[in-house]
């Protein structure tokens, strides 16, 4: 059995209509395809849709084949758990139900969260205990619509290893909470990425393949933009350690096309490059 490979709704153009994005997805070898819900006040909106609008995204992943089985949230970078503004934290606990219910109503059943406390505000310990208590209640919605939320290894500090993450699990042991690594962000911090995976092997619920450039005394890191093969990404011992753990979960390409001539040749070229990386590490 193959694993899944998908495709990040922000590889694909922007003017495109959902069912030119899944036509697109499925025409260059992808399997599904993550939505974005950013800080962007467009994006944001998705959340409140009507029930009829809702129905007819459903209705296009379906008819194309191409389904969205998960969502990348990352407006909470605008609206944090961990503010230090009460106000901001009430809106991040009810965009958090939204996004929740959104899912509940869309069919998508993981929503890969962005490990920050803060964003644009500096990290405090009071911003971590606001966190840990954002996210207790979030679990507890998420429980009661049985929707599983994954923490993305991140570009900050805050959470930049699975071994982060399982310390802030044993915090919060909730059965609706995982982790879902980025191999290029984990390769960045200078993590031992075979040993963070087999680490968290229990735990992943999916992968995001992306290149990136590491974090050195003098370099911030390059987390994003980075043309695969033109990184540091090992993905060859990545995708062994991981057949070899049996990771069976999907495999999401993390890539933007904003300053590509040609998008869908940009992806179509990324599938096939990574599909080759997989089997190269026993995949496919």
């Amino acid at each position: 059995m193959e694993n899944l490979v998908g495709i990040y709704e922000k590889a694909l153009p922007r003017q495109m209509s959902w069912g030119e994005r899944f036509a697109a997805a499925r025409d260059a070898g992808y399997d599904f395809v993550e939505i974005s819900v950013d800080e962007t006040a467009e994006r944001m909106s998705r959340l409140d849709w009507s029930v009829a609008e809702r129905l007819a995204f459903f209705r296009a992943s379906r008819e194309s084949g191409i389904p969205v089985p998960s969502m990348c949230l990352s407006g909470h970078r605008k609206i944090p758990f961990g503010s230090a503004d009460p106000e901001v934290r009430s809106q991040a606990a009810a965009f958090m139900e939204k996004a929740i219910r959104f899912a509940s109503d869309t069919g998508i059943r993981v929503i890969q969260l962005a490990g920050y406390d803060v964003y644009y505000e500096p990290t405090t310990a009071a911003s971590r205990e606001h966190y840990y208590e954002g996210m207790a209640r979030a679990l507890e919605v998420a429980a009661r619509y049985q929707v599983t939320l994954a923490l993305e290894i991140m570009d900050t500090t805050f959470q930049n290893s699975i071994s982060k993450y399982l310390r802030l699990k044993e915090r919060l042991p909730s059965p609706w909470f995982f982790v879902y690594p980025d191999l290029g962000n984990l390769t960045a911090w200078g993590n031992d990425v075979p040993d963070e995976l087999r680490r968290g092997i229990e735990h992943i619920v999916g992968v995001h393949v992306k290149e990136t450039l590491p974090v050195t005394p003098g370099f911030p890191g390059a987390f994003r933009d980075i043309p695969f093969g033109e990184g540091t990404v090992d993905f060859v011992t990545c995708f062994k350690t991981l057949h070899d753990l049996h990771y069976a979960g999907p495999f999401l390409v993390e890539m933007w096309t904003e300053k590509a001539a040609d998008p869908l040749r940009e992806i179509a070229a990324a599938r096939c490059w990574v599909g080759e990386r997989l089997k190269q590490g026993g995949y496919e």
